[in-house]
């Protein structure tokens, strides 16, 4: 990154994630009557909705059990992840172990379980907040649901799914990819043996099957047998989860020092970024058709905080595992869109979420049904430790963040 001072620009994440985005959540989210947390929180953090949304719950449990167990043993950390972690036990699942998607304030659910993404976010939470607290119940439902995930694994929605089987099969990247980064979460709980068998699944899925290797772009919906069908899905391209999957990947290769697997993924990471920047307004569009034809999602131009910020995470990873020039200058420009965009400059706290095409905000929430305390703090987070790392390297120390 050339003359870049990472001891500063360490500095800065480190400084916006501790002094801004996580004090936000502390003061605004936390349920004390009923526990648990709000989501649906304006600009200045006033709850706008008292829904309970499980992915939401879940996330927040781990991102704040996760700075507890990694950057500083705070009780008011361990007290905030407890609030929602006591409240998913009681409320969070079904008779049959499944978890729901939504609830009311007091618990009761709204929405059933239909996504398997919920089970994913519980078991990343209960098994960071278990490691936290030595909680024998969550680690518990935490193995139990992971064993869940992967009888369903094939079948993820169940009788829940619209769609008629044996149609049009199709594989989605969603579920190897979260499975990549979940195994991560759960190693303190998981056999040797059992953790690579895993973690080899997801390099297979991902990197041979979802990632096309003439165009290297990873595709959302692939065919069982790894064709691209000529329709909606099967042409899907979401930036986003390809980059994000890429760092997963990364993180793999790095455990298992695999130099042409890191490689694999940073080559990934910049086709994307070549074929999904909007070179007329800046910044990553959120979906695009793999042909250039019309997407079906209407919002396909907006450019959304996650999809920016997690760019930045795999971006600076690589350029940390490789010391390429084009993860420097991408990492530039992406800083300067999404520093620029998403952070509020008025009432500071958390970032907002969703812009139009030309980057102008179409709502000022600072979280909601989709947008809650993760993608935000975790990507401060991260790119905080490893540009901190990236210091230390170059003036002669070690650079091996977690």
């Amino acid at each position: 990154m050339g003359q870049v001072d990472f001891a500063g620009l360490a500095g800065r994440y480190r400084d916006e994630l501790f002094g801004q985005v996580v004090p936000f959540w502390e003061r605004h989210s936390v349920d004390a009557a009923r526990g648990g947390y709000f989501t649906c929180l304006d600009r200045r953090g006033r709850v706008f909705d008292t829904d309970k949304f499980v992915w939401l719950q879940a996330r927040q449990v781990w991102t704040f059990s996760m700075l507890y167990n990694r950057h500083e043993k705070k009780a008011r950390w361990l007290d905030i992840a407890a609030k929602g972690a006591e409240f998913l036990l009681w409320h969070g699942m079904d008779a049959q172990g499944n978890w729901y998607f939504a609830l009311d304030q007091r618990g009761a659910p709204l929405v059933r379980p239909y996504n398997i993404f919920s089970d994913c976010f519980a078991v990343m939470a209960l098994s960071q907040y278990a490691l936290a607290s030595g909680d024998a119940k969550a680690k518990e439902t935490a193995r139990q649901t992971y064993h869940n995930i992967l009888a369903r694994k094939d079948n993820p929605k169940g009788k829940y799914s619209k769609v008629v089987p044996g149609t049009r099969p199709l594989k989605s990247l969603g579920l190897p990819m979260i499975l990549a980064n979940l195994v991560f979460e759960m190693e303190w709980m998981l056999d040797e043996a059992v953790l690579e068998e895993m973690l080899d699944m997801c390099v297979r899925e991902v990197t041979t099957e979802f990632l096309d290797a003439d165009r290297q772009l990873l595709f959302e919906n692939i065919s069982p047998d790894g064709s691209h069908p000529d329709c909606f899905d099967g042409r899907l391209i979401n930036p986003g989860h390809a980059i994000e999957a890429m760092w997963f990947i990364m993180d793999i290769a790095r455990r298992r020092d695999d130099g042409a697997l890191i490689a694999k993924a940073v080559d990934a990471i910049l086709h994307t970024l070549d074929y999904a920047w909007d070179s007329q307004y800046g910044g990553i569009f959120y979906f695009l058709d793999a042909q250039g034809k019309p997407p079906q999602q209407l919002e396909w131009d907006q450019k959304l905080w996650w999809v920016h910020l997690e760019t930045l995470v795999a971006l600076v990873k690589g350029y940390a595992a490789t010391g390429s020039e084009d993860c420097a200058r991408w990492f530039g420009r992406v800083h300067e869109y999404t520093w620029s965009h998403f952070r509020d400059p008025q009432y500071g706290g958390e970032w907002f979420g969703y812009l139009n095409r030309r980057g102008e905000r179409l709502l000022d929430l600072k979280g909601g049904k989709w947008k809650g305390c993760f993608h935000v703090p975790r990507a401060l987070y991260l790119c905080w430790r490893q540009l901190a790392a990236i210091a230390r390297q170059t003036s002669g120390g070690s650079a091996r963040p977690r």
